[in-house]
C-alpha cells in the first residue's frame, strides 16, 4: 500500500521537476506557445487562463486553463502541458466522441463524488467525535464507492487522455520543438495523461488504509 500511495505520485512528480527547468534558448513560454498553436489552428474562440484548481480545459467555457507557473515559464513542461490541455480543446472542435461521452459519465456520476466528499469533510468528523465504529465504518463504505466511481470512470475514459497526449499534442510538439527534446516532452505528456488516474487511486489507497486502522482497533 505505501509503494502504491507514495510510487506513482514520486514519479509524477519527477517527471514534472526534472523538466521544469528554464531553458534560455527557448523561443517561447507556456503561454505564448499555446496562443500560437490556437492561432494556427483557428481556435480563435479558446482562451488560455491561470488556474486555480490544477491544469485542466473547460469544456463549458472553452478555456484552456493551467497553472499560472507554467504559462510564464519556458520550460518543457510547461509547454507540455499546455499542449495537452490544447489537445483536449482540439479534441472539443472535432467533436470527439470519447471526450462527449467522458463529459456526461462525469456529470451523472457527480452527485456521487461530491456525496462522498461531503462525508469525509464533514461526515466522518462529526461521526468520530461521537466515537461510533459501526457509523464510521459506514460513513467510510459510501467514501470507497464514490472514490471506486471516480476510479472506474478515469479508467475507462483514459483513452481521452492518451489521445490528448499522444495524437494531439505529441505531433505539434515534434513539429515546434528541437528533435533533442522530443524524449523528455513525451514523459511530461505520459504523465499528464495519468495525473487523474493517478490521483484518484492514491485517495482510495489511502481510505482504504484507514480502514485497516479501524478493523484493528475495533
Amino acid at each position: 500500500l505505501i509503494i502504491l500511495f507514495f510510487g506513482p505520485v514520486i514519479w509524477l512528480n519527477y517527471v514534472f521537476k526534472k523538466n521544469d527547468k528554464i531553458l534560455n534558448n527557448m523561443p517561447f513560454n507556456g503561454l505564448e506557445f499555446g496562443n500560437n498553436i490556437l492561432n494556427e489552428l483557428g481556435l480563435s474562440n479558446v482562451k488560455i487562463e491561470k488556474s486555480l484548481i490544477g491544469d485542466h480545459y473547460d469544456l463549458l467555457d472553452k478555456k484552456v486553463k493551467v497553472n499560472e507557473s507554467r504559462l510564464s515559464k519556458k520550460s518543457l513542461t510547461a509547454i507540455s502541458v499546455v499542449c495537452h490541455e490544447i489537445g483536449h480543446a482540439i479534441q472539443h472542435h472535432e467533436k470527439y466522441k470519447p471526450l462527449e461521452q467522458r463529459t456526461k459519465l462525469v456529470k451523472n456520476t457527480a452527485w456521487v463524488t461530491q456525496l462522498g466528499s461531503g462525508l469525509l469533510l464533514m461526515g466522518l468528523p462529526t461521526i468520530l467525535a461521537t466515537g461510533s465504529f459501526s457509523l464510521i465504518k459506514i460513513c467510510l463504505i459510501f467514501v470507497l464507492i464514490s472514490l471506486g466511481i471516480g476510479l472506474i470512470v478515469h479508467l475507462v475514459t483514459l483513452e481521452v487522455e492518451l489521445d490528448a497526449s499522444f495524437k494531439r499534442a505529441l505531433p505539434i510538439i515534434r513539429k515546434k520543438v528541437p528533435k533533442e527534446y522530443h524524449d523528455a516532452c513525451y514523459s511530461v505528456l505520459k504523465a499528464a495523461a495519468l495525473t487523474y488516474v493517478i490521483g484518484v487511486i492514491r485517495n482510495f489507497i489511502s481510505l482504504r488504509f484507514i480502514w485497516l486502522i479501524l478493523s484493528r482497533i475495533r
